[in-house]
């Protein structure tokens, strides 16, 4: 899988949200503003219902790409992160803190731009790993300036829904080093491109709060 930090050096008119509950995917709408981006193959994101659950469904195949949203987040008004997904399987991956293995079968994906200064780019990514274990945090091995922190590990909870809730604004200053206070956009991504293994999971509601 390849960085989504490239996607940053488009330019977009961002406008800060106010709202203290701000909904990411806002499943009325369908999939309204969110824009895909390919690095190897095509993954498939479709909007579906698990039983009553609305969720944004992704299957990959031997594929990288994911599904993002522009929107500036104020981490000083909506800090923390929540939401929800469900896989079928765990792939057997070994290999996730190498190239070889940067494969994940769910991630939410969140880029601070670095504007013109794309190599000041940020990036953290919340995962589903296959053997790395929950709560381990690592530099993704194609650049340091995208942190993976392990939100949940093992196949012991494949096939159910599964809900986080993070800090976004202490997991970066704490995966970085820095007070990074807005993020500007929001990605998922299932993607097997690197192993070429199958995989196939649900996002649900995701959205950021004040707490």
């Amino acid at each position: 899988m390849r960085t989504l930090a490239a996607l940053l050096l488009l330019p977009w008119l961002m406008q800060p949200a106010q709202a203290e509950t701000i909904d990411i995917t806002d499943f009325d709408h369908g999939l309204a503003g969110w824009e895909a981006k390919s690095f190897q193959g095509t993954t498939r994101y479709r909007l579906v219902r698990d039983g009553d659950t609305p969720c944004i469904r992704a299957e990959a195949d031997a594929s990288a790409s994911g599904l993002f949203r522009r929107l500036k987040i104020d981490l000083e008004q909506t800090p923390w992160l929540e939401w929800s997904w469900k896989i079928d399987r765990l792939p057997d991956n070994h290999k996730e803190r190498e190239k070889t293995g940067d494969d994940f079968v769910a991630r939410i994906y969140l880029i601070v731009s670095g504007g013109l200064l794309f190599w000041n780019t940020r990036a953290l990514n919340y995962v589903w790993a296959s053997h790395e274990p929950a709560g381990a945090a690592w530099d993704n091995p194609y650049t340091d300036h995208s942190a993976m922190l392990a939100v949940e590990s093992g196949a012991d909870h494949a096939g159910r829904w599964r809900s986080y809730r993070r800090n976004v604004r202490k997991d970066l200053q704490r995966l970085f080093g820095q007070d990074i206070r807005h993020i500007d956009a929001v990605a998922i991504m299932t993607d097997t491109d690197n192993t070429g293994l199958r995989a196939g999971a649900c996002y649900g509601g995701i959205r950021f709060t004040d707490g």
